[in-house]
């Protein structure tokens, strides 16, 4: 039997274009999948698009579009995504306005119901459209979501289904003691085992569709649609065939080890209300829950569509190019705490680390062998071909500590760029060219190592560099331009 893995995003709105968050959340998790492929791994990478709700729907009213309408103008922008950033071409690309994710969600609902975990009833709440979650009075801050301060505060007084969320309490915790690494990092599992130990409440899953009529109806009653939670998370087991393929889903999901990526906004949903939902149809739980930071932008608030602090990943990828942003998010951003984005941050990263690190390095070294007619020894030349080989690194990766990794291929670009300084073969060739080249070799040993190791964070630039050593040849043009 295959090893299986399973990894996905959270899905974005689509009320607006993508920004630099959410590209940070699908590089990352492409990172871990390609590097599972390296590993052997048969990899389902699942992202996609959060098409509903009510976020969605004032949008669409508000530039005079029918909802369908404005989510298909824009989806194209997100799905766009995977190509501009070198995301792995067979990420399977999820709409929850999909028939089958539809029938699906559905199909969900009906079994938590059958089981007898959904009910009725009349409510009052006070709601946050950004967050599209219910808030008490002690999460607010001034009468605002401190998340979305820019947003008012609606308040909700209807009749709706509900999630019996607090018969779960037990199991939850349960599965939190069982897993002691079921949430990633350990001071957010820390929050979300707090949260569910203080004692669960049942949640609205549904709205009234005069009200808000853009989401998936409910089965057996025309008058009301899903909450967008409810729908949308259903998806990390639609995109696997979910309910129909049976065989899919036990590959990926019950034998596999499903991994969620989401930022620290998403720890509640993910981490307690998706296995909760889970555990009420009787299925398996998630494997685990990989829980961002948040970019912060000018103004020092969290990057977001709603108070237009956004940086535009098309717009980095025009200046600087693909792996520039790639580097950026795995490499200058903390992994699990809030970290600062912008244009000009991503410009200084680009010239030390890109251009005069590794776009350098590359240029001395293959100049060095190409004017000498030193070749890379055949032996080493054959690591191109092996299993990905570098313990340490996947050690890190495992972690998802994914700039620890990134730290490990620059200890070698330092030890590769030492030597030169040290032993200056450029020099030496003339007088001693037994020990020059000897050096020459043993400096493309060390570029073929930071190639290999490169695969899964800059691939375009790990191919580059290993055809460049396979044919003994220097770049024609810098593999990173500096930018002024």
């Amino acid at each position: 039997m295959s090893k299986t893995f399973y990894i996905t995003t959270t899905l974005p709105y689509v009320n607006a274009d993508p920004h630099v968050g959410f590209a940070m959340e699908i590089i990352r998790a492409d990172v871990i999948a390609r590097a599972k492929k390296l590993q052997g791994f048969e990899v389902f990478f699942n992202t996609g698009t959060d098409e509903h709700g009510q976020k969605i729907y004032q949008k669409a009213l508000e530039t005079n579009k029918n909802p369908q309408v404005f989510v298909d103008e824009l989806v194209g922008r997100f799905r766009g995504l995977i190509n501009l950033l070198q995301i792995s071409l067979d990420v399977h690309f999820i709409r929850t306005t999909d028939e089958h994710h539809i029938k699906a969600a559905q199909e969900f609902w009906k079994i938590c119901n059958q089981n007898g975990f959904i009910y009725k009833k009349s409510y009052k709440i006070k709601y946050c459209v950004g967050c599209e979650l219910e808030k008490t009075d002690s999460e607010l801050v001034d009468g605002k979501c401190p998340i979305h301060p820019n947003l008012e505060i609606e308040l909700i007084d209807e009749e709706n289904y509900f999630f019996k969320f607090s018969a779960f309490q037990k199991q939850l915790l349960d599965l939190y003691s069982k897993q002691p690494n079921f949430v990633v990092p350990n001071f957010r599992f820390n929050e979300i085992k707090s949260f569910v130990e203080r004692g669960l409440e049942d949640f609205s899953i549904s709205r009234l569709k005069s009200k808000m009529s853009w989401g998936i109806s409910v089965p057996g009653d025309q008058e009301q649609v899903m909450y967008v939670w409810f729908d949308a998370l259903v998806n990390y087991i639609s995109t696997l065939g979910w309910p129909e393929d049976k065989n899919n889903f036990e590959k990926f999901w019950t034998n596999g080890t499903p991994t969620q990526y989401c930022g620290k906004d998403n720890i509640r949903m993910q981490s307690a209300m998706w296995q909760a939902m889970l555990l009420s149809v009787g299925l398996p739980h998630s494997h685990q829950i990989v829980i961002d930071g948040f970019l912060i932008g000018e103004g020092g608030v969290k990057m977001s569509k709603s108070t237009g602090n956004t940086v535009d990943p098309y717009e980095v990828v025009k200046k600087y190019g693909a792996e520039a942003l790639r580097y950026f998010v795995c490499a200058e951003t903390s992994m699990f705490e809030d970290s600062p984005v912008s244009m000009d941050l991503i410009k200084q990263t680009y010239n030390a680390k890109l251009a005069n690190g590794i776009g350098n390095l590359v240029s001395r070294i293959m100049k060095m062998a190409e004017v000498n007619n030193i070749k890379a020894r055949e032996i080493d030349l054959q690591d191109f071909e092996k299993p990905f080989p570098y313990l340490e690194l996947l050690q890190y990766l495992d972690k998802y500590e994914i700039n620890k990794a990134l730290d490990i291929i620059w200890k070698n670009i330092s030890i590769a760029d030492n030597l030169i300084q040290t032993e200056q073969p450029f020099k030496t060739i003339k007088t001693n060219r037994t020990k020059a080249e000897i050096d020459i070799k043993t400096l493309l040993l060390y570029l073929i190592r930071i190639s290999i190791m490169l695969r899964p964070f800059l691939p375009n630039t790990a191919e580059k560099i290993e055809k460049l050593i396979k044919e003994n040849k220097s770049p024609e043009t810098p593999l990173f331009a500096r930018k002024d």
